[in-house]
């Protein structure tokens, strides 16, 4: 018989992933430190039976994060299937699920203004509770190492964060610190890798690999 595993340790599998010495990212580090990563654990990531509670959970996230004085913070929609992926799938359930949440988020708020709701266009930030967030996706068979964890998972990570560090000049040096380690524990630079505001960050969100042809899959309202 299969052994379930807990929410509880789904959630503790997650953050030790962000605790491996190697792991590149610093800002999802830094968030740990401060007890700022926060996460949900949903069923298999093709059904849309739990669509509403992660809506909820994102908005509550949101409301803490919007009342908080301190930086980096991050959302975690862990999911517990499917666990054999490959880099195609994953986008597939990605753009599914975006889509989906997408659609009932605009029932009650407005994309936010700070960033493009058009996802051709380069200043494009996905949105939930007209707060924007680059979104980045985690799932097994993830051809990138640092993106391989046990689960599909979508990291939310407030926009504003990222627009605060280049108000402060910290953001350049953050990035290079980021994509050195990467180098070092990928094997590689992160190909599709490109600064906002140069092109679409929605090429970004799953991690595969996309031709100059690639438009994206979210339904434009």
């Amino acid at each position: 018989m299969t052994k379930m595993i807990s929410n509880e340790q789904i959630s503790k599998e997650y953050l030790e992933f962000i605790n491996e010495k190697e792991f590149p990212c610093v800002v999802a580090k830094a968030a740990l430190a401060r007890n700022h990563i926060k996460s949900f654990i949903s069923n298999h990531m093709a059904c849309p039976a739990s669509d509403m509670s992660i809506l909820r959970f994102l908005y509550g996230f949101v409301d803490q994060y919007r009342l908080s004085s301190e930086s980096y913070h991050s959302a975690a929609v862990i999911f517990k299937g499917p666990v054999n992926t490959n880099d195609e799938m994953f986008d597939g359930l990605l753009w599914e699920r975006l889509n989906a949440l997408s659609i009932l988020d605009k029932e009650n708020y407005a994309h936010d203004s700070r960033v493009d709701e058009n996802p051709e266009k380069p200043n494009y930030s996905y949105s939930i509770k007209s707060e924007a967030f680059f979104v980045v996706g985690l799932h097994p068979g993830s051809e990138r190492r640092s993106r391989r964890f046990k689960y599909p998972a979508l990291i939310f990570n407030p926009h504003a964060e990222f627009e605060k560090l280049r108000k402060l000049d910290r953001y350049e040096k953050l990035k290079g610190v980021v994509r050195k380690r990467d180098m070092v524990f990928s094997g590689s630079i992160n190909p599709m890798l490109d600064d906002f505001g140069n092109s679409s960050e929605a090429i970004q969100y799953s991690g595969k690999r996309h031709g100059s042809e690639w438009k994206c899959p979210l339904a434009k309202s």
